[in-house]
């Protein structure tokens, strides 16, 4: 087991993220985390089947479009459809998968989780990258209300 910020440091670490629910409109949660990843010196990759560009760049329509692979998958989808992106995570053997979820239930599903936690991935299932990569002041802030509140995992089973 990992505590999160280990989890989150190893998410970090990884160079090629794919985030999959970016948006053709810059103002989705998705888009900040996108660009916030990618001015942080990462090779990021947008995914959403509904767009072909998005922040400036590609957008790919599912995590097996994306050439030459990645390391590690950020959802921003809605539930119902997170546990189908945790399987094409285990099929194309991407192990780290964090499920975005803030103060509502987010992109987080308890199927998805089980299925990553079955297959043992290190999956994070809540909390933000951006509470973690050269934190702002507002995501500071939120770091310390959702742990304050139990709403970010304590322990991650890492893979």
């Amino acid at each position: 087991m990992a505590t999160l910020t280990e989890a989150a440091t190893r998410f970090l670490e990884q160079r090629r993220i794919a985030v999959v629910g970016v948006s053709r409109d810059p103002k989705q949660p998705a888009n900040f985390n996108y660009r916030k990843l990618r001015d942080s010196g990462r090779t990021v990759f947008a995914v959403n089947p509904a767009a072909s560009e998005a922040e400036g760049g590609p957008c790919y329509a599912n995590l097996r479009a994306i050439p030459g692979g990645i390391d590690a998958v950020l959802l921003y989808t809605p539930p119902a459809a997170t546990a189908g992106v945790v399987g094409e995570c285990i099929e194309l053997g991407i192990r780290h998968v964090w499920i975005h979820r803030s103060f509502g239930q987010g992109s987080w599903s308890a199927e998805a989780e089980a299925i990553g936690r079955e297959h043992g991935l290190t999956l994070i299932p809540g909390g933000c990258p951006a509470m973690f990569c050269a934190p702002d002041p507002a995501h500071r802030c939120f770091r310390w209300m959702l742990g304050l509140f139990g709403k970010l995992p304590r322990e991650i089973a890492a893979g």
